[in-house]
């Protein structure tokens, strides 16, 4: 899979009789990389997305894939779902075929490729979200969170330049969760370029490698840090502040941690925290300033006599 640059250049979409979901709406995704995409309920995240896929076509602007503007053409979008796919939040709205061999299988066997083709694509989907043992299982047997990478496994089977996933992570236990997130690294690693729709900031902080949030129609993207530390923008979002930033910072205040960009996970943050014993010379050295009071020594301190003054 090579990479390729998708974008959305002011897009526009406004769904019949209400406010536009999209005004003006543009997003760069960076090609090999991932990019966690933000916002509240309704925000248009899923119209974002399903712009990007070509699944819906904007209003106003366009969608581009390395720099050529998508055509909504049978020929055009056939050319563009082979780089581009789009993995629903529901896994029941994809899933339909007897096994989960046959249904991986679909994709690559409507592209007309030959048998072999197909099953080196299936088998290579399957080994990448972990989901080989699962082949000859009936999908209707399978876990929430199984269907779910089934799901994935049979967009990946395309092997697209990009893979859009709308709330891969959502309705999954933490162990599910863990296993999804390890499987988009792989992914990742194998070549594909993964946007993945989320509410939750503190997954998005540690995950991606870019984010981009969805608010009043528009996309603000950059750096995870920089975006989610972004306290006016989170309450426009209706987002909340990563835990992370925000302990981290109370740390930095305290001279806890060092000057500089934040750690983004619990892992970087606990490796950024000093040693017990720097933390014991630490709050030593504070003590000679600072000794504490009398009372915070446990000694009892005289009251003042009738007149109301000290000794």
């Amino acid at each position: 899979m090579s990479h390729q640059q998708l974008a959305a250049l002011d897009v526009v979409v406004g769904y019949t009789r209400g406010a536009r979901v999209l005004d003006g709406a543009s997003l760069t995704v960076p090609e090999g990389r991932r990019l966690a995409l933000l916002g509240a309920n309704g925000s248009g995240k899923t119209t974002l997305l399903r712009c990007l896929s070509g699944a819906l076509a904007p209003t106003k602007g366009r969608i581009t894939v390395d720099g050529a503007t998508l055509q909504h053409t049978r020929k055009g979008l056939q050319a563009h779902r082979q780089e581009v796919q789009l993995v629903l939040q529901d896994p029941d709205d994809q899933l339909f075929s007897a096994s989960v061999a046959q249904d991986v299988s679909f994709g690559p066997m409507n592209l007309g490729l030959p048998e072999p083709e197909v099953r080196a694509r299936v088998a290579e989907a399957l080994d990448l979200l972990a989901v080989t043992h699962l082949a000859a299982r009936p999908t209707h047997q399978l876990s929430y969170g199984e269907r779910k990478r089934v799901a994935i496994a049979g967009a990946v089977a395309m092997r697209p330049c990009v893979l859009l996933l709308d709330e891969p992570t959502a309705g999954l236990d933490p162990s599910a969760v863990t296993e999804a997130l390890a499987a988009l690294t792989r992914l990742q690693a194998s070549g594909s370029t993964v946007v993945m729709s989320t509410h939750d900031v503190d997954l998005a902080l540690g995950w991606a490698d870019e984010v981009a949030v969805v608010v009043d129609g528009t996309v603000t993207q950059g750096a995870p840090d920089v975006v989610l530390g972004d306290d006016a923008l989170l309450a426009r979002a209706r987002l909340d502040r990563p835990w992370t930033l925000t302990l981290g910072a109370r740390l930095q205040a305290l001279g806890l941690l060092p000057p500089g960009p934040l750690p983004r996970d619990t892992d970087a943050l606990l490796a950024a925290l000093p040693a017990p014993a720097e933390a014991s010379a630490g709050a030593g050295a504070k003590e000679a300033i600072h000794p504490p009071s009398a009372a915070t020594r446990g000694v009892e301190l005289p009251l003042p006599g009738p007149s109301g003054g000290g000794r």
